[in-house]
């Protein structure tokens, strides 16, 4: 029946009322519903009577809120709540609210759930799920489909509805509980539990349901009518509520008074619990809500809070739904006040007090105040949650990892531990045995007066006694309080009612069992001589039976609290059954004041008129007397936390199957472990990081600091090395690892973390008990040793007791085992295989960084640096790291590292700042070093630009057990801690300066380091256990001698460092005011029971605050840069200079792209400029301009320059690594200015050239013109009188030629003729003229030796050597390289310098005729340069061209002997003089007869015979002047089209080309690489030697044949380009035709009219000169003449659109000069020991140091040991890590080693020469394959200490050229 019906029906006879609520989704409503389609007639439903034969009355409620009251006229039977599958959970709590507020508790005794859902759907988990409510009844359930239709469904349904009436006593619900106050009685909006509940009705103020009255009441009146009705029941419920009564059970309304027998009974009791246990729900609920937290799942995860948040403010009180953070994360920095936050009293509903109303001031109004209730004492107000609430909150809600990090902080605060703990929703008894299971403790035992014996146990495995306080009934004394004062009387361990915060009301404690170990120090102050477990069951233990029952039992002596004893109570029947167990018992009587009594074991204090501090010495008395007492009718047990999982009643966590199946898969490994000693697991099942790993760190250490027989000794470690990868990867890997690997692999990700955690804990106990056994038997060795050593005696059984005290040290070290070592292991077997195999041959290694990676970014530590080797695995680290950015992206991070002295507090302090997971014990806590990383919370993201921070804990300095190493070892661990970090914290123990000494020495060095390298981390100081931080003078006076010894320090270190600096500050970003920080003690006592002292967390939450406000300003390091940054790093600080070794490869990554870049600007600012070139060269040919100024170029080159300045703004802003770039930003975008400047003065001079050339030639171009116009007239004169005449084609033939002869000379009569040139005679006359005899130049002429010269043998033109050095002896242990380099000098190089750079030998008896054959080579070509340079072409011939040439050769000559200290014969000057002039003697002859074509007029007149002979026919043939003309302007168009498409298509080509060319389109390096790559293909011998001697001019030769191969191999292409160039063109010259006749007919102009607009349109495009075409008076048809010159230029077209190379070559430019102008204008510098070239794009990079990637074996040089014809084959990247010397110059008297090569000169100095591992097999195969070649080349022997090794001749073309391509990564 519907509820909105107005029906009253005040009686009927149906036998069942049913009453229907819930979610109207839970049902489909219609005719085919049995359920609520009724017969409205009959008010029951037929078809229910038709199914189970009584009349049922269905009210229908679903849908229906706002209910405030229901009066009852009928009694109801059962109430169906309808549900939903799918949100079934939360739609039965949310009705089971519903129920409760509108109709009162006792209707859930009449409730019957029902979960509907669709046809089909499978239900099985529904009851799975609602079993965990605790209100659930299985026996009332009942699933059926949501249409109700299903005749079967309803019929069970009925029928376990009539049962349950059966079973109800009485079986009908009579009226509803209603009462409260209008707020009290709210109904519950459904959108709370997020779902619609009861929304389709509203009540109104009157509305009736049949049997039912409905109306609003609110308030005392709701109440008064309520209690009127129900009567004294209903008050003494009322009154039960009110006094906030949890364990008295909730009666039914209405019931009769009479049991219905013993079955009754216990139905009822069952049922008061349920809705006792509802009650408590919902309460814990409202609790959960308050608090923020979410009961149920998902849980919260570690995940969550660890992460980096905003700094905590201590000292500020929290809001309510801040309580669960505040406790957490205060927590985690071991605050252990984090139980008594303080709660904003404003955050409460109701404050706590309010103002008392004015009156008057007399005494009675005062009393009547003070003797009165409470105004508001019947008003409700909200208390804040009880601390332990928030404690045991946070723990429900908390997933088992997070109770386990939980759990471990509580330990440390030395706070007792949940051990039982029930679940507040479905009342089961839960054992967190996960979450001891990283707590270990330590104590030491004492017995009697013998020497303590130390234990560090897991306290999961701890074999303890325990002691188990209860409280029987409620008690004016506090049981936690008397435990406190047994265990640590100065610290509340258990929390206990006069704690602060503490309240009344307290939820989710009682029935919580506390556990806590008391573990004693060894000393005469400990208050138990062992171990013990205290544990303590909150509550009354009277009403906890199953708590209180396990207790008992686990219990070794058990103490009750109880008010007094009475046989007859409840209380005194528990205590005589404890009194018949054999286990000891004391009671605690408090209102007993009598003394101490016992019997066997049996206790009874009274503690009335007793202080607590007695009763506590008397019941320390008692509990040590018990347990070590020797009774044997006292039965003694042991307890143990493991244990906890025998007792079926109780649910220990660990029963999860994810922690399940992670326990058996940790447990399969570490059964592999049995029978095996710890201390040698690693060498039995870790081989990969055994002898073989130590053994390859130290031949790579080795490798790095080569001494000796420098390539040899290289190559024999690399092929060591190699041996060593080879070995590992032979090794098949161990059963642990395939384990390992493969679990975490399959496992799901729970169990994965599970199996990681159990690893961990079952390893970490393995270790911990073997170093527990060794340092025992370290304890007794060290006191038999120092007892023979006090007694003086010296034998032999002293030395042996030390020998083995030695060997026991030993052992402890190599005892340690855990998870890092099986990480390490995956690490090196990845490294092994990645090394030998590359990517080629995949495996399971393969996968080996992506599961590292995964624990990465899950919060797991990983290990950066080896701890064992001291080595860091840079391709394990790399190929994680890809991993993780593979996962997460390119983040950015901030890398916090820490360093400090061993053992000094570094990795508790990250801990506790940042909730990291760092091992922390005693000793050496931490070898190597370990990142973790943690995320920034969403909250404070927006202030940083990073995303998360990554710490890196590092070991510690000043390690005994690293004594003999430790100082090489922490400079090494110091500058790599400081140079890896953003910020280094520096922690210190203590506060004096002596502590500090070392420590801030090592800080001071590895700051300077990284300042000279370029890197500017932070740092903070942090001083430890400070006892008084918070004396401000202390602190200054602190701060000041702390500054002092820093600068003290650094102006030393700068002296060493040859830096200048003064303040520590000078290097490091420091400030004294603010990055120092004194931190308080970490314990507060003494341990182990001491807690962490809140003054520590105090400051670790300033010192994070301060790093987070620092880090701000930080723009971090992306994972990729840091990647990159480790591997450089380290392979600086394998070499013994870390400064010169240092090489920063992401700055050199992202300093190639910029030169890319900034090649691609300057192309684009030549490319515009080299078009404005050739429309200006065209104005100038023209005659449009004679005067050019800079400003014209620059305002056309603007716009396109403004373009790239704009497109440099966006590269430096815009780059992904713009912090990386901006140091370079001003140097490029001056740069960009000055190639600008330079390439518009370049234009303007070349165009001023021009000009001057134009201006030169006037007169001749004015004769030429004037001669052109005589031909025409003649022509056209002679061609008028033959025009009527027949003549044959030899007739017209002869007649022109007659004619011709005629024309030329009379043109030419006053023309006189050019004269030949006599260059022989000349140079013979300029040579006499510098001394040298006739007869030596007619002698060296005709013999014609210097046609050889450049092949001969020098030394015959030596004269005399005035200074012969003798030779030295080495500085080394072998002879010195003192060296000699045989190289050709680059086109922009003077002699002088090639000369410096190559005349560095000392020690060299005599000059090497391979120098010589060098310094020819370069006078030659400087020589052939320098006049080629002159304008022989354009100005003509001049003998003084030949003069200047022959003393520049004279005066090169005289530097050589003053540099080799010696002199030349005549005959060397002669020879050389002959021989340049040979190589320059063509050119001059071919110049001058190119000068003589363009001047002499009978040449230029010879050279137009053919073109006015053609003019002359087409007169002849009657053509028309318009004809002519037109003819006449193609041929003078024709040349200039070509030129000027050919010179666009050479301008397109180098643009095509420098875009698509791989060669072209990089930087300099990436040109240098495609030569080499051309050299190896080709191999060529010549080639490479000209590469080394003359690189400019083999790059340029590269760029030449690329170019052609480009034309050849694409010759169609090239021809489209050309012919859309001759298009563009001849549209240009069509449209300019058109525009000038068009132009002239509207003037109305003539041909001279015509013809200057015509040159005007052309002017910028091409070259037109109409001053020759003056005599063409008679055209007028503009229109024909327009028509007739576009047909023949259609001719032209077609024959210029054929490509043709020699086209090319006489374009104005060539594409191989634009690109040799674009690409080789950079730095050519060579190093002054390999001469390889310097690869940096730009010209003059200066401040910066001229590299090259790969630097060549000084062999190819020509360098060779000093005193022998040996080749010197080192490498210089070799030489400058090892301990050789060199002599810088030839008269040097010192020589100057390696490793300071900068100090021997400025060509030294402006090197950067790192150190280089890489194998460079380029020119290893280089040297190898020509070896013969170089051998003849030099007359030098790869023989003795020049041999070459045997890895060299093992390297294939193919690896040479592929290792090419490394030089561009």
């Amino acid at each position: 029946m519907d509820a909105s019906a107005t029906t009253d029906v005040d009686k009927t006879d149906d036998d069942l009322i049913i009453v229907l609520f819930g979610d109207t989704s839970s049902i489909e409503s219609g005719t085919k519903n049995i359920l609520i389609n009724q017969d409205e007639h009959t008010e029951f439903s037929s078809k229910l009577y038709d199914l189970c034969g009584r009349r049922i009355s269905v009210i229908n409620l679903i849908g229906l809120r706002d209910i405030n009251e229901i009066t009852l006229n009928k009694k109801i039977n059962a109430f169906l709540l309808l549900i939903s599958y799918g949100p079934h959970v939360s739609q039965y709590i949310s009705g089971l609210q519903w129920l409760e507020k509108t109709f009162g508790r006792a209707a859930i005794y009449y409730l019957m759930t029902v979960v509907t859902h669709n046809s089909g759907e499978k239900c099985e988990d529904i009851f799975k799920d609602l079993k965990v409510c605790d209100s659930f009844i299985e026996k009332r359930y009942h699933t059926c489909t949501r249409t109700m239709s299903v005749p079967e469904e309803i019929a069970d349904l009925l029928i376990k509805v009539q049962t349950m009436v059966s079973n109800n006593n009485p079986p009908c619900f009579t009226g509803l509980i209603c009462g409260g106050s209008k707020e009290q009685n709210k109904d519950l909006e459904p959108e709370s539990v997020g779902h619609n509940l009861m929304e389709s009705s509203v009540v109104k103020k009157k509305q009736t349901v049949p049997g039912y009255h409905f109306s609003v009441a609110t308030g005392n009146e709701a109440l008064k009518s309520e209690a009127e009705r129900e009567g004294p029941a209903n008050e003494q419920r009322a009154q039960s509520e009110e006094n906030h009564n949890d364990n008295a059970a909730m009666k039914t309304v209405g019931t009769s008074a009479t049991s219905s027998g013993q079955n009754g009974e216990k139905s009822q009791k069952d049922l008061d619990k349920v809705v006792q246990n509802s009650q408590h729900q919902r309460d814990t609920q409202t609790l959960l809500s308050r608090l923020q937290l979410q009961g149920g799942s998902p849980k919260m995860s570690p995940g969550k809070f660890l992460q980096v948040g905003p700094p905590l403010k201590l000292n500020q009180d929290a809001s309510e739904k801040d309580l669960a953070y505040f406790f957490l994360h205060r927590l985690i920095m071991l605050d252990y006040r984090a139980r008594y936050v303080p709660v904003e009293q404003d955050s409460l509903d109701v404050t706590c007090s309010k103002p008392v109303p004015g009156s008057d001031d007399s005494d009675d109004s005062d009393s009547e105040f003070f003797f009165s209730a409470g105004a508001d004492s019947n008003q409700p107000h909200q208390t804040p949650p009880h601390p332990m609430d928030v404690q045991m909150a946070v723990f429900h809600c908390s997933d088992n990892f997070l109770r386990q990090v939980m759990i471990t902080k509580l330990s440390q605060c030395q706070y007792a531990l949940p051990l039982l703990v029930p679940d507040p929703f479905t009342t089961e008894i839960e054992c967190p045995l996960w979450a001891f299971r990283q707590i270990t403790k330590t104590w030491k035992v004492t017995k009697g007066d013998s020497q303590a014996t130390m234990k560090n146990i897991p306290i999961s495995k701890a074999e303890t006694p325990l002691v188990s306080f209860f409280r029987l009934g409620s008690l004016s004394v506090s049981k936690s309080q008397l435990m406190n004062s047994l265990i640590n009387d100065r610290h509340s361990t258990f929390f206990h009612r006069h704690c602060p915060g503490s309240t009344k009301t307290r939820l989710l404690l009682d029935g919580v069992a506390e556990i806590t170990w008391y573990c004693p120090a060894g000393k005469p102050s400990d208050a138990f001589n062992n171990c013990i477990a205290f544990c303590n069951l909150h509550g009354d233990a009277l009403m906890i039976e199953k708590q209180r029952d396990i207790l008992m039992e686990k219990s070794s002596v058990n103490v009750v609290m109880v008010q007094n004893l009475h046989k007859d109570d409840r209380s005194g029947k528990l205590i005589s059954a404890l009194l018949k167990s054999k286990k000891p018992l004391i009671c605690l009587l408090v209102d007993d004041d009598g003394a101490v009594e016992s019997k066997k074991g049996k206790y009874k204090m009274g503690l009335k008129a007793r202080n607590q501090a007695d009763v506590s010495v008397e019941l320390k008395r008692i509990i040590q007397g018990l347990l070590s007492s020797g009774d044997p009718s006292i039965l003694k047990t042991t307890f143990q936390l493991e244990t906890m999982t025998e007792n079926s009643e109780i649910k220990v966590d660990e029963s999860d199957n994810a922690c399940q199946n992670g326990k058996s898969a940790a447990e399969e490994i570490v059964h592999l472990f049995e029978n095996t000693d710890v201390s040698s697991i690693k060498d039995d099942f870790l081989s990969y990081q055994g002898h073989l790993w130590l053994k390859w760190c130290k031949t790579n250490k080795e490798l790095h600091r080569l001494t000796g027989n420098i390539e040899n000794d290289k190559s024999e470690k690399e092929r060591e090395l190699t041996q060593i990868r080879r070995q590992q990867c032979d090794t098949s890997c161990s059963e642990l690892m395939r384990l390992f690997t493969e679990n975490l692999s399959k496992l799901q990700p729970r169990e994965q973390e599970y199996f990681l955690k159990w690893t961990q804990i079952l390893t970490d106990a393995l270790s911990a008990d073997c170093i527990s056994s060794i340092l025992q038997s370290y304890d007794n060795k060290w006191s038999e040793v120092m007892a023979l050593r006090k007694s003086h005696d010296k034998s032999k059984k002293l030395e042996k007791m030390e020998t083995e005290l030695e060997l026991l040290s030993k052992k402890l070290q190599s005892a340690t085992f855990g998870l890092e070592h099986i990480f390490r292991e995956m690490g090196q077997i990845h490294e092994a295989h990645k090394t030998i195999h590359g990517d080629n041959k995949p495996g399971d290694w393969c996968g080996y960084p992506k599961l590292a990676a995964d624990l990465l970014i899950s919060g797991y530590p990983l290990e950066l640096l080896d701890g064992d080797a001291g080595h860091v695995p840079v391709k394990w680290i790399s190929s994680v790291f890809d991993e993780v950015i593979r996962k997460l992206g390119d983040l950015k991070v901030f890398v916090l590292s820490v360093l400090g002295l061993q053992s000094s507090g570094k990795s508790t302090m990250l801990n506790a700042m940042f909730g990291l997971q760092f091992a922390v014990s005693a000793g050496r806590c931490t070898k190597g070093a370990f990142m973790q990383l943690v995320k920034i919370s969403e909250e404070i993201k927006k202030d940083f630009n990073f995303d998360y921070l990554l710490a890196v804990d590092a070991e510690g300095l000043r390690a005994l057990e690293l004594e003999s190493t430790t100082l090489q070892h922490d400079n090494e661990l110091a500058t790599f801690v400081v140079g890896v970090g953003n910020m280094t914290l520096i922690n210190i123990f203590g506060e004096t300066p002596a502590e500090m000494q070392d420590i801030l020495q090592i800080v001071v060095q590895a700051s300077m380091r990284m300042k000279k390298i370029k890197l500017s981390p932070s740092c903070v100081f942090v001083h430890q256990n400070v006892t008084d931080v918070a004396a401000a003078e202390k602190n200054m006076d602190g701060r000041r001698r702390l500054q002092e010894k820093l600068d003290q320090m650094t102006q030393l270190a700068a002296k060493e460092e040859e830096c200048t600096a003064n303040r520590f500050s000078d290097v490091i970003a420091f400030n004294i005011e603010t990055d120092v920080k004194y931190f308080a003690q970490l314990w507060e006592g003494s341990p182990p029971m001491a807690p962490p002292n809140p003054g520590y967390s105090e400051s670790v939450q300033e010192l994070k605050a301060h790093i987070l406000s620092k880090a701000s300003e930080s723009n971090g390091i992306r994972l990729s840069h840091l990647k990159v940054h480790i591997q450089d790093l380290w392979d600086a600080l394998l070499n013994e200079n870390f400064v010169f070794s240092f090489k920063n490869t992401q700055e050199i990554a992202e300093y190639r792209k910029l030169e890319t870049e900034y090649g691609n600007w300057t192309w684009a600012i030549r490319d515009n400029l080299l078009t404005i070139e050739n429309q200006l060269h065209n104005r100038i040919d023209n005659g449009d301009l004679d005067k050019l100024e800079s400003s014209n170029i620059t305002t056309e080159t603007s716009k396109p320059y403004e373009e790239v300045k704009e497109a440099m703004v966006r590269y430096f802003e815009e780059e992904k690594n713009k912090e990386i770039l901006v140091q370079w930003r001003g140097r490029f975008e001056s740069k960009i200015k000055e190639f600008h400047e330079e390439q518009v003065g370049t234009i303007k001079r070349k165009l001023d050239g021009v000009i001057k050339q134009k201006s030169a030639w006037k007169m001749m171009d004015d004769m030429k013109a004037d001669f052109e116009n005589k031909l025409l007239q003649k022509s056209k004169n002679i061609a008028q009188n033959l025009k009527n005449k027949s003549k044959g084609e030899a007739e017209l033939q002869h007649a022109f030629n007659t004619d011709w002869e005629m024309w030329v000379n009379d043109l030419t009569k006053n023309t006189k003729p050019f004269e030949d040139i006599e260059l022989d005679n000349d140079l013979f006359l300029i040579l006499k003229e510098i001394g040298m005899e006739e007869k030596l130049i007619k002698e060296c002429k005709e013999s014609g030796t210097y046609q050889h010269i450049n092949t001969g043998k020098y030394l015959d033109y030596v004269k005399t050597n005035y200074h012969n050095e003798t030779s030295g002896k080495s500085q080394s242990d072998e002879t010195e390289n003192n060296v000699t380099n045989k190289q050709t000098k680059s086109a922009n190089v003077n002699l002088k310098a090639v000369l410096k750079q190559y005349l560095k030998i000392s020690k060299v008896p005599l000059v090497d005729q391979t120098q010589i054959k060098q310094i020819i080579d370069i006078v030659s070509k400087e020589s052939v340069e320098l006049m080629k340079q002159k304008p022989v072409a354009t100005r003509g011939y001049q003998s003084t061209y030949l003069q200047e040439m022959v003393h520049s050769i004279k005066d090169n000559v005289a530097m050589l002997e003053s540099e080799l200290k010696c002199v030349f014969k005549k005959k060397f000057t002669v020879d050389l003089v002959l021989y340049v002039f040979d190589l320059v003697k063509n050119w001059l002859s071919e110049s001058q007869q190119k000068f003589k074509l363009d001047n002499d007029a009978f040449c230029y007149l010879e050279s137009r015979k053919n073109h006015y002979y053609n003019i002359f026919q087409i007169y002849c043939k009657g053509s028309s002047s318009v004809v002519v003309l037109s003819e006449l302007i193609c041929e003078k168009l024709r040349p200039s089209i070509a030129k000027a498409a050919y010179t666009k298509t050479a301008l397109a080509l180098a643009r095509e080309m420098k875009c698509n060319v791989p060669a072209f389109s990089g930087n300099r390096l990436n040109l240098e690489t495609h030569v080499l790559r051309s050299l190896a293909e080709r191999e060529d011998f010549d080639e490479f030697i000209n590469y080394i001697q003359n690189p400019r001019e083999q790059v340029e030769s590269f760029i030449k044949a690329e170019v052609q191969r480009y034309i050849n191999t694409g010759h169609e292409k090239v021809e489209i380009m050309l012919q859309r160039n001759v298009k563009g063109i001849y549209s240009v010259v069509s449209q300019a035709l058109h525009t000038a006749t068009e132009k002239v007919k509207i003037q109305r102009g003539d041909i001279n009219t015509w013809l200057s607009e015509l040159s005007l349109l052309l002017k910028d495009q091409l070259k037109f000169d109409s001053a020759s075409l003056k005599d063409f008076s008679d055209v007028h048809d503009f229109d024909f003449l327009c028509k007739e010159a576009g047909k023949k230029l259609n001719s032209v077209k077609k024959q210029i659109s054929r490509f043709s190379d020699e086209e090319m070559k006489n374009s104005r430019q060539t594409p191989e000069q634009i690109l040799i102008e674009q690409l080789c204008r950079c730095c050519w510098v060579k190093c002054p020991f390999c001469s390889a070239v310097c690869t940096n794009t730009l010209q003059d990079h200066s401040p910066d140091d001229h590299s090259v990637p790969f630097h060549r074996s000084c062999a190819l040089s020509g360098m060779f040991h000093a005193n022998t014809r040996h080749m010197y084959i080192n490498f210089c990247t070799s030489d400058v890590s090892s301990d050789r010397t060199f002599f810088p110059k030839r008269e040097s008297r010192r020589p100057v080693p390696y490793k300071l090569y900068r100090k021997a000169g400025p060509e030294f100095a402006s090197w950067r020469i790192t150190p280089d591992e890489s194998k460079l097999p380029y020119w290893k195969w280089v040297v190898c394959r020509f070896k013969n070649n170089l051998e003849k080349y030099y007359k030098l022997k790869f023989e003795g200490l020049g041999y070459i090794p045997e890895m060299w001749k093992t390297i294939s073309k193919e690896e040479a050229i592929k290792s090419l391509d490394e030089m561009c990564q």
